[in-house]
């Protein structure tokens, strides 16, 4: 039965790498049903692996003492289904957007590469594996940045490597020292290396976690090497561009999570200097990534500062070390996924349709696609913060735990960042929807009409729309999940 976990993972991979040697189809629409199938098939396998699978597999030892390890925990089964929803569904809208796009088929087989990495991803077991399969996530993801191959695209692809690359070396070093001290490389509620051990190497394993934050942070987008992502999104096709802010930063933050909660243990990290670096550097994120979002007047390139700041909102509640900020941040992974996935469609929706990619070109555009833009305008809202939105349940988790962590300055400087962080969202969200319902005098009622886009890209946007309010109004499964992890990890 364990076996079923390698299917969801291989399946994808194979069929990316098939599609690579695969010589052009005859009929587009040939290729499409192939890359449907195959992510609805793996999407199945994936979430079948999800509830039916309890134990671990290994597919093969790099060493004596290194296995490839795929096992599910609360932590993978959560991330997987984020991943599944969005890969999905991203994947559908793909089919109609990509037809003015050249190179379908090299796009469609590193899309299905990717969506089985990221599965793989969620579904190690133990630290080498989570590695391998993060260092596969940046090589194989590359080329969805790269993909229009403008001189723009490749800088940006390449800034992309070098600060992935930097930073997984920085968490590489971390690696080596959990590997030597630790009992063990599967990822265990409360860390894997003794207290007393950790007490006699205190400055080596202090060292070795900051560095190992920094270095997946820099997936995550977080200061001070955040500047890949801003540079990357905007290059990319625009479904790409919200697979990567949706799905691909998670990584880091999945990766985080294993560090912190269950290979170092937050008994150690409490209180310690590196906690206090950490919780400062996602404040400086969030704060930072929204006053640039709010100055950035290219809408994709705006999303992508908004990223910044929102993933350091799940920083922040990781730094925090408390129960609820924990929960609030997990919280924040689906959210933010969902509502970041929907804001670049809709914007790779506007592009495709108007070709306009400035914030101020978008006057009126609710009359022509009001579909789209009320989508857009709800998951908008849910990035807020406005009850009774995604937003607003993860966010008071946040600040709620970060108040009740009774930590000096933090406590209360958090849930002011936030806040302030908050008012710059809308700042920064709004106009959008503003000016394209309200336009004003002397606009041109023609100019936009009819520009709606098509139902492979409107049931992605609604479907996102309809998973923002419903997490927002139904969160209660969700917490509970969550509150028994960070019982078990705290």
């Amino acid at each position: 039965m364990e076996q079923l976990l390698l299917w969801p993972v291989f399946c994808p991979i194979l069929a990316g790498i098939a599609l690579l040697f695969k010589k052009e189809f005859k009929q587009r629409k040939t290729l499409l049903v192939f890359v449907g199938s195959i992510l609805l098939v793996s999407g199945i396998l994936a979430i079948y692996g999800i509830f039916a699978v309890e134990g671990g597999v290994t597919l093969f030892y790099l060493t004596k003492t290194l296995p490839v390890y795929f096992k599910l925990d609360m932590l993978g089964k959560f991330f997987t289904f984020v991943v599944v929803i969005v890969w999905i569904l991203a994947g559908f809208f793909s089919f109609e957007y990509m037809k003015h796009e050249k190179n379908e088929k090299r796009y469609y087989a590193f899309y299905l590469i990717v969506f089985g990495v990221l599965i793989g991803l969620d579904f190690s077991g133990n630290l080498i594996t989570m590695y391998l399969f993060y260092e596969f996530m940046t090589l194989t993801s590359m080329p969805l940045v790269l993909h229009n191959q403008s001189r723009e695209a490749v800088m940006a692809a390449l800034k992309y490597l070098f600060f992935s690359f930097a930073g997984a070396y920085m968490a590489l070093f971390g690696v080596y020292f959990i590997s030597r001290y630790g009992t063990t490389l599967e990822f265990t509620a409360g860390g894997v290396i003794e207290a007393g051990v950790l007490q006699q190497h205190s400055a080596l394993f202090l060292t070795v976690t900051m560095c190992m934050l920094i270095g997946f942070g820099v997936k995550a987008g977080m200061f001070p090497l955040h500047a890949w992502l801003p540079a990357a999104h905007p290059v990319a096709p625009g479904p790409a561009s919200a697979v990567l802010s949706g799905i691909i930063v998670k990584g880091g933050v999945l990766a985080v999570i294993r560090v912190v909660y269950q290979l170092i243990g937050v008994e150690f990290l409490r209180g310690s200097i590196v906690q206090t670096v950490w919780m400062a550097l996602t404040l400086i994120t969030v704060f930072m990534g929204s006053m640039l979002a709010f100055r950035e007047p290219v809408l994709k390139k705006r999303l992508a500062y908004s990223t910044v700041s929102q993933l350091s909102y799940i920083l922040f509640g990781l730094s925090v070390m408390q129960p609820q900020a924990l929960t609030g941040s997990l919280l924040h992974v689906a959210a933010h996924a969902f509502i970041k996935t929907a804001l670049f469609l809709g914007a790779s929706a506007v592009i495709y349709r108007t070709g306009a990619t400035r914030v101020e070109d978008l006057r009126g555009i609710g009359k022509g696609m009001p579909v789209t833009i009320w989508c857009y305008t709800i998951v908008s809202l849910g990035l807020i913060g406005i009850p009774p939105l995604s937003g607003f349940i993860s966010k008071w988790y946040l600040a709620t735990g970060a108040l009740d962590s009774g930590m000096a300055v933090f406590s209360w400087l958090g849930p002011v960042t936030l806040l302030v962080s908050a008012l710059l969202t809308a700042g920064y969200l709004l106009p959008v929807t503003m000016q394209g319902f309200f336009p004003g005098e002397g606009y041109d009622w023609k100019r936009f009409a009819g520009k709606e886009p098509s139902y492979l890209m409107l049931v992605p946007l609604l479907a996102l729309a309809v998973l923002t309010i419903l997490i927002g109004v139904l969160p209660n499964g969700l917490t509970e999940e969550f509150a028994a992890f960070a019982a078990q990890v705290m």
